[in-house]
Formats: C-alpha cells, structure tokens, sequence
C-alpha cells in the first residue's frame, strides 16, 4: 500500500529567492534575509519552476492544516523580505501622561497610571521600533516578531483591577500594513 499526499505550492514572487538547507528555508529579497526552521513539521520541500512546492503525508485533516500552515509561512516570509511589516500603536493616556522610550531590546513605559515602577516589553527578533509622540511604529521583515513585539507592548499596559470602561489608558495597535 502506497502512502498518499497532500500537495500545495506558491510561487515565488520575482525579486525574491528561497533555498533549503536540510529542514530550514531561508528567504531572501530587497528588505532582507529571513530563515525559517520548519523542522517540527513533517513535510517535504522543493524548489520547481519558480515555486515552492510542500507536501505532507497523509490525507486527514491534520495534513490538510500542516499543509495550509507550510503555505502561509511561506507567504509570510515573501511578503516580509520584499515589502515588510509594520504595525502602528497609539499612546492613550486620560489620566496621567505616559512617556514611553527604547532603551536596547525593551520599551520602557514610565507613568502609566501614576505608578512609580517601569513597565518593560521585550522586542522579539530583529524589530525596529520608533516612538514619534503619542505613536509608536513597528517594522521588520519577520510577521511573528513584528505582532509579537506590538503584542508585548500592549500586553504591558493591561490594566488590571480597575474598570476598562473608565480607565482606558493604555498603548493599543491601531493599523497593521505592510510595506
């Protein structure tokens, strides 16, 4: 008995390029290099015609979703190489100003609420992050590092014990674009 596939592939947009190196893709276009281990999924890869094709043994449902996963990963990582991502938050503060500052892999977000302690977010990855008044903006190649980075700063400024519908200070992401 024969095992059976799934199959998908996406093609590789012109200016880009990607290679496979054992169970890991790196990516490479104008913004940049992006490497990918995919060695937790049980798949294979090449390279045809200017595509990238994966197929996964099997037919079930967890295939077809491995498969889905594969194919948006590298769509990801295209789009990032080529145009990259960025993510804009506001700084909103009724009650008490916040001054928000990068200091190496952290933001540094002082007076919110009045408290007297530092909040500190980690940036994940090879992130740029710029903070131009009330705004702070986002930008990488890698999507997960660029939503994780916006994810810890707003996760920082959860508001706790107190009532959201009146206290709405806080640093939320306000446009998600690429480019």
């Amino acid at each position: 008995m024969s095992t059976k596939y799934v199959e998908d592939f996406y093609p590789i947009p012109a200016g880009a390029s990607v290679k496979i190196e054992g169970k890991t893709l790196v990516f490479e276009g104008k913004k940049g290099r992006l490497v990918k281990d995919i060695s937790h999924i049980p798949a294979e890869i090449k390279v045809d015609n200017g595509r990238i094709i994966f197929r996964v043994p099997g037919r079930s449902r967890k295939a077809k979703a491995l498969l889905g996963t594969l194919v948006s990963i590298a769509r990801n990582a295209f789009t990032g190489v080529s145009n990259g991502y960025v993510y804009r938050m506001k700084v909103v503060s009724s009650h008490f100003p916040i001054t928000v500052k990068v200091s190496g892999k952290e933001v540094h977000i002082t007076n919110f609420i009045g408290e007297r302690y530092v909040r500190k977010a980690k940036i994940v990855g090879d992130v740029s992050v710029q903070v131009k008044g009330d705004e702070i903006i986002i930008s990488g190649i890698d999507r997960e590092s660029v939503g994780q980075t916006a994810a810890n700063i707003e996760n920082a400024t959860k508001i706790s014990r107190k009532d959201p519908r009146k206290f709405l200070d806080g640093i939320y992401v306000l446009e998600k674009a690429v480019g």
